[in-house]
């Protein structure tokens, strides 16, 4: 098999495994691999994991693979509350939550980052379709923006004080008429943690 029937057969899936390579090919060489990566015609995203490198230029597929690779999985964390302007700071790592144990692959696309969270606080996030000609009708799954911060508050219980909460530099305008507190108030009753309840009550009297 040369590499441009090999790039047809596993293009339109964005990122593949050896596994799903031997699958189709029970007779696959895994030194084409090697000798691939080599020549640049291929990424490793993480043992096993691969990708195309065009996909790497479009942060919509890259985004994609941090669902992927480590699974089941979401953006969210800082990364989340950057993509949706409630934070100043640009976040390099691609944070997401797991099911899985915490963990973090470092790449030619970037850092992925997992931290761990129970599988009954997954819940929260939304698909967001890719809209690209060879995104075969995939998505990405994030956070959504109060699910995202209320994520980012569980995971890092040191955010107590209304100080505290004023040094993450929440966006104003973000937090006073875009955030939804509905919502917010019925994903809180899903974490069902005392603690949790208070602190956010706290912070979001910064913005009455």
């Amino acid at each position: 098999m040369n590499f441009l029937q090999f790039k047809e057969a596993f293009f339109p899936l964005v990122c593949f495994t050896t596994n799903q390579v031997l699958a189709k090919y029970p007779d696959f060489s895994q030194m084409n691999l090697t000798h691939w990566l080599k020549q640049g015609y291929i990424v490793r995203l993480r043992r096993g994991w691969f990708s195309f490198p065009e996909f790497g230029k479009n942060p919509d597929f890259v985004r994609l693979a941090a669902n992927k690779i480590y699974k089941p999985s979401y953006i969210s964390l800082q990364y989340a509350l950057a993509f949706y302007g409630m934070i100043p700071e640009t976040v390099v790592q691609l944070t997401c939550v797991a099911s899985l144990k915490t963990a973090s692959f470092e790449n030619g696309w970037g850092q992925f980052v997992y931290q761990n969270l129970k599988p009954s606080l997954f819940f929260g996030y939304a698909p967001y379709p890719i809209e690209h000609p060879s995104a075969n009708g995939q998505y990405f799954m994030m956070a959504t923006p109060e699910k995202a911060l209320l994520d980012f508050l569980y995971l890092n219980p040191f955010y107590k004080t209304q100080d505290d909460f004023e040094a993450l530099r929440l966006d104003e305008d973000f937090m006073t008429d875009s955030l939804d507190r509905d919502r917010m108030d019925a994903y809180l009753r899903k974490f069902a943690n005392k603690t949790l309840d208070k602190r956010v009550a706290s912070l979001l009297r910064l913005y009455d």
